[in-house]
């Protein structure tokens, strides 16, 4: 007889459906066995895919995260999604979900029984500048970045690339060989590449990660907090404002992003992400 294994998709960063970053949501992998896990995230070849289980910390339910080539400890939209997926039926306002970096909380904002938008709280990323940033120039095909060109690391790690305006960013089209042999043999391992522009409140962003399965990525929620956190540092926002961030539409997946990052230059204390979700289909694999 197979054995069957449920999951949920629901578009995340978005409130319509079929836009916004797909996940795949196993919500009860106790008992899917551990070599199945990689092979699921790559035939539903999402930018990731969860897998649920009981707590051990906690919170209420710890998650495993899977890219269609790699295992991650902290990603953004997962956490969100998941959190909708998750809440809706607890009928919670707060869920605390553990992650390979610790325990996320999400709070959840309702209308009636429904959820409508949901805050994480990330960690605090790590900054330090990377050290090939020439080489990363050349692999996305642009002559200088903005500002200048560090590495963040919560767990995930971006790197940020200020081009000069949105359609700078729209127009892009990086040698996507180049940034993975950057990632496998760089100085420091490449993992997304971030490039944005905009002003004051409003930003576009796109991320490039070809080397973990994720050629573009519609929605990167764990680049969002990270990207507030270089724009405060640098002066374009201040600490404590709120910035709309637009991903995805390049890809036919519009998605927008909200982030907030509080302290200073010298100490970030609180970095936030926020979004919605939909819920858009329910399966089974039978194996």
């Amino acid at each position: 007889m197979p054995t069957t294994f449920r999951y949920v998709v629901c578009d995340v960063f978005t409130d319509t459906p079929l836009t916004g970053n797909q996940l795949a949501v196993f919500t009860d992998a106790r008992d899917i066995p551990e070599e199945l896990l990689q092979p699921l995230a790559r035939e539903v070849n999402f930018s990731e895919t969860v897998f649920v289980y009981s707590p051990v910390q906690g919170g209420h339910a710890r998650i495993r995260i899977f890219t269609p080539v790699a295992e991650l400890p902290f990603a953004g939209h997962p956490i969100l999604g998941t959190a909708f997926v998750l809440a809706g039926p607890m009928q919670l306002v707060e869920i605390r979900l553990e992650t390979g970096v610790g325990i996320v909380p999400i709070v959840l904002e309702r209308e009636g029984p429904r959820i409508v938008f949901g805050w994480m709280s990330q960690p605090v990323p790590a900054v330090a500048p990377f050290p090939e940033a020439e080489r990363l120039l050349a692999a996305l095909g642009v002559a200088r970045s903005e500002l200048p060109v560090e590495l963040y690391d919560n767990g995930a790690q971006h790197v940020f690339v200020a081009l000069e305006s949105e359609a700078a960013v729209a127009g892009l089209e990086p040698d996507m060989g180049a940034l993975v042999r950057l990632a496998r043999d760089g100085e420091v391992p490449l993992v997304g590449a971030n490039c944005f522009a905009g002003s004051g409140t409003r930003w576009k962003t796109r991320m490039f990660a070809p080397a973990d399965g994720v050629p573009e990525d519609p929605a990167t929620g764990s680049a969002a907090g990270p990207l507030a956190c270089h724009l405060s540092r640098h002066g374009l926002i201040a600490f404590g404002e709120e910035i709309e961030i637009s991903q995805g539409a390049e890809l036919g997946r519009p998605s927008t992003l909200y982030a907030r990052v509080e302290g200073t230059s010298e100490r970030i204390e609180k970095v936030e992400v926020g979004g919605s979700a939909v819920i858009v289909a329910r399966g089974e694999f039978r194996l």
